[in-house]
């Protein structure tokens, strides 16, 4: 995978860190025994993915590679 440079992308980015904040939100309610504010993150984690899906829509994510371009030569 390292040499697909799989997940270098302002899609991929952005996503994650829009769900990392999420979890962290889920895990400070979590803490507090608000099960609201617990909510709040998990649809933020969410958010998240749908950013990250949207903006790949958008043509800043990786596309999927071809059959022939996972092909690795033979030496």
């Amino acid at each position: 995978m390292a040499g697909t440079d799989h997940g270098h992308t302002p899609a991929a980015w952005t996503g994650v860190i829009i769900a990392f904040i999420g979890f962290c939100v889920a895990s400070a309610f979590t803490v507090m025994a608000s099960p609201v504010g617990f909510w709040v993150g998990i649809a933020i984690v969410f958010l998240g993915g749908i950013v990250g899906w949207m903006m790949k829509k958008a043509g800043l994510g990786q596309d999927a590679p071809r059959e022939a371009q996972r092909r690795q030569p033979q030496h």
